[in-house]
């Protein structure tokens, strides 16, 4: 584990192209995931607008209907990304950081509030209201910062390996203490 060093200047969100059409469908980044995370599919119209269809958001567990009400959240946001070693990166990687669905984990349809609520904070600063949710968060952030050699700060580390301990899971606290 590496532990972080401040690196919040020169953080710029625009610096993370986002919200591409990576497949050249008409579909962008944001509605691939809505699509996919859809409890109930929406149709898909032309330009790739989105009708009907259901969600269910996982931070404050409030199920949607309408596509608008959802934002698309990067597990690991942008700003903690960057404070955490994508400043070090090219703009390519930031680009695929910034729309990566290779991983289910990475990117999560959720209300616009438990978004903005969440804002660009760690677990140490800001947790899910769904607390069904916790054990699940925590260890989708590790592996999402795992997965991108991405650090984490003292606070975040020791913050995430006592709220994993009523977890059944505890691969990933390993991972966060070495």
């Amino acid at each position: 584990m590496v532990i972080a060093t401040d690196y919040t200047k020169g953080y710029n969100r625009a610096l993370f192209k986002h919200w591409i059409d990576a497949d050249k469908d008409g579909c962008d980044t944001r509605a691939e995931v809505l699509i996919e995370e859809a409890v109930t599919k929406p149709k898909v119209g032309s330009k790739c607008l989105l009708t009907g269809g259901k969600w269910l958001s996982a931070y404050d567990g409030k199920s949607v209907s309408k596509s608008s009400d959802l934002d698309v959240d990067h597990m690991v946001p942008l700003a903690e990304a960057w404070d955490s070693g994508a400043q070090a990166w090219d703009a390519k990687k930031r680009e695929v950081y910034a729309n990566d669905q290779t991983d289910p984990r990475h990117l999560i349809a959720v209300t616009g509030a438990s978004n903005r609520s969440k804002s660009d904070r760690d677990p140490a600063e800001w947790m899910p209201t769904n607390k069904a949710y916790t054990c699940e968060y925590l260890v989708n952030w590790i592996s999402i910062k795992v997965r991108w050699s991405l650090s984490v700060d003292k606070k975040e580390k020791d913050f995430i390996t006592t709220a994993l301990k009523p977890c059944k899971t505890t691969k990933f606290s390993v991972v966060l203490v070495k």
